[in-house]
Parts: structure tokens; C-alpha cells; sequence
């Protein structure tokens, strides 16, 4: 019988007795854990070998990421420098793992050692202060990282630990909860079918009282009638296209409803002024500057912002410096040529 794959990241030799711990507890609960220490990652000879974890951490069920003090070795394609500065900015392999599931919307848990998140409070009051020594963490890296976990609308559960012990209760207590909505979920499906099929027996229904209604305001002469209940048609049906937009489907955890939604990016006329709209929406838990320099790193942000766009009917939003920078294009790139390395952390 199939088991789920629970892929285990972190760095290594500063959590290697948590990962031993987890790999039993995982092991216990008839699932199948995948550590790259343990042997569990099917490496390709045509890529760089950290490449062969992120096709792994795609290919999982679940995916456990834990934050101690250390960033990890830079990924492959880099500039080959082994050593970096505190200040210095790069990303590891094990973000690169935690970017190459959250991609695929693997169910994702957090663990973060309480030191470094106090480390991490810290951070965040002196932001610009590069003279304070952090005791806990070795780049401040770790620190853009959580910024990053931590902003994500969705799928970023995280939890703060001192003992392997605690991990294993809350992991215990979230897969239960995910097994519960699995089978309620199972259960809804063939509730949702049985009414999919009313519906479409109430389109019929509404189609024909439709024709009725337009042979009877022809008759009395005023077809005004019609015209303001097929506006009223044409905004509820594009209202149920954007709520399956997943651009809109994220603002729900920040009380943006899907109106509110429609209204902020049919008046926005810049990328820049509709990441201000959101921040206002969001009453700031969505930082503008942020926001902005995600979508410059990576143009697919930028074709699910225009796609909502697209539905309104309306021309797609560019950078305010449109004229600098390219607004968006259909496909990541990433610089830098690729090096045989594996994640050393």
C-alpha cells in the first residue's frame, strides 16, 4: 500500500539529532520520510546534485521545513564562492526546497527554534542596524527567510520549539486535522455533484423564465427591465470567475472580499499602485515594497495580478518605471552557471 512521503528539510549538522528524531517519529506513524542524509533521494548524474533534492521536495506528500541558526550552503547555480559574510545575500538549497513545494502547494509545516525567532524579533526593530551581534543565527539571510514564510497568505502554518518532543505533538495534532478534512472533504464531494446537478436544472429554469420575461416587456414596450438584469447576470458571473482566481482566493485570509478585490485592481493603473491599494485593503499585513519587488523578481506573480485584469476586461498593469524594467514575461529565469554541490550545511 502506498504510504505518504514526508519530506524532511533543514540544515544538517546543527539539527542532525532532530532530524534522527523526526525520522523515527515519521517512520512510526507508517509514513515514509525522506532525508537526503538517510539515502531517501534518487540522485540524477545529468544535474547538479542539490537539483535532485528540489525535484524530491516537488515529488512529496508533505513537506516539514526547520529553521535553526544556520542559512545552508548556497545552491548550485551561484557564483562558486564558499564563503559569505553575515550581510551578504544569497540563497541556500534548503529555501530552494522550501520554494520548490510551496510551487506545487504541498501541504507544508514550519518548525522554528524559539531562539532564533527571538533572534528574529530582534531583526525586525533594527532592520537597517548592521552593529548588533545576533547570538543565535549565523546570516541574516535566516531572517529574510521567516519574512518570506511568514507573508505568504496561505499554506505557512508555523510553529515555535525548543525540544524534537514538541514538533511531534503539533505534527501529531495537524496531520490528524488534515486526515479529518481529507474524509469530511470525500463526503462533500458527492453533496457538491448533487447539487451541481440542481444548478443546472435551475439554469434551465432561469433560461425559460428569461424568454418569458422579454416576451412581456416587449409587449408593454420598456425593455429596461432587461437590460439592468443582464448587468446584474454579467456582474455575478464575473464575481464567480475571479473568486476561482487563485490572486483573489489569497486576499480571503485578509478579509478582502472577492468585490472588494474586483474594485481594487479595476482602478489601480500601475502594478506600484495596486500593491498600495492592497496594503490599504489589508490594513498593512501586505507590505507594498515587498509585494513590488516579488513581482520584479518574478513576472509569473505579475501574469496572476493581470489575469484578474484579463476577466475585468481591462488592459494588463505595468511598473510606474515600465520604462526601465520589463513588466512581465511568461518565464522565470535565474542566472548564474551550475556547480556540482550538494547541500554541506
Amino acid at each position: 500500500m502506498a504510504k505518504p512521503r514526508v519530506f524532511l528539510s533543514s540544515t544538517f549538522y546543527d539539527l542532525k539529532q532532530v532530524r534522527s528524531s523526526l525520522q523515527s517519529f515519521i517512520a512510526s506513524l507508517g509514513y515514509d520520510p525522506v532525508l537526503s542524509e538517510k539515502g531517501s533521494i534518487a540522485y540524477s548524474p545529468d544535474v547538479a546534485l542539490d537539483e535532485s533534492c528540489y525535484r524530491e521536495a516537488k515529488g512529496c506528500d508533505i513537506f516539514v521545513l526547520i529553521i535553526g541558526g544556520r542559512y545552508g550552503s548556497e545552491v548550485s547555480e551561484s557564483d562558486g564562492v564558499e564563503t559569505k559574510g553575515f550581510y551578504e545575500r544569497y540563497e541556500s538549497i534548503t529555501r530552494k526546497e522550501y520554494e520548490s513545494a510551496v510551487e506545487r502547494d504541498i501541504p507544508t509545516y514550519v518548525l522554528l527554534e524559539k531562539s532564533v525567532f527571538s533572534d528574529y524579533e530582534t531583526f525586525k526593530r533594527n532592520r537597517d542596524n548592521q552593529t548588533i551581534n545576533y547570538a543565535h543565527v549565523d546570516s541574516i539571510n535566516i531572517f529574510g527567510f521567516i519574512d518570506y514564510i511568514l507573508t505568504r497568505p496561505r499554506n505557512n502554518p508555523v510553529h515555535h520549539f525548543e525540544l524534537s518532543t514538541e514538533i511531534e505533538t503539533w505534527l501529531r495534532e495537524q496531520w490528524a486535522g488534515l486526515f479529518r478534512e481529507l474524509i469530511r472533504s470525500r463526503a462533500d464531494r458527492t453533496l457538491i455533484s448533487s447539487l451541481a446537478e440542481q444548478v443546472g436544472d435551475l439554469t434551465n429554469v432561469s433560461a425559460t423564465l428569461k424568454r418569458y420575461l422579454e416576451e412581456v416587456v416587449s409587449r408593454v414596450g420598456d425593455k429596461e427591465i432587461i437590460s439592468e438584469e443582464d448587468a446584474k447576470l454579467s456582474s455575478s458571473r464575473i464575481l464567480a470567475e475571479l473568486a476561482k482566481l487563485p490572486a483573489v482566493s489569497n486576499l480571503r485570509p485578509f478579509d478582502v472580499s472577492t468585490e472588494t478585490a474586483r474594485d481594487i485592481f479595476a482602478s489601480a493603473d500601475s502594478l506600484n499602485d495596486l500593491a498600495k491599494r492592497l496594503k490599504r485593503a489589508t490594513n498593512g499585513k501586505i507590505d507594498a515594497e515587498n509585494l513590488i519587488a516579488r513581482w520584479y523578481a518574478d513576472p509569473l506573480f505579475v501574469a496572476d495580478m493581470n489575469s484578474i485584469r484579463g476577466v475585468l476586461g481591462l488592459p494588463p498593469l505595468t511598473f510606474e518605471d515600465h520604462g526601465q524594467r520589463k513588466a512581465a514575461g511568461p518565464k522565470r529565469s535565474r542566472a548564474g552557471a551550475k556547480t556540482s554541490k550538494l547541500n554541506a550545511d
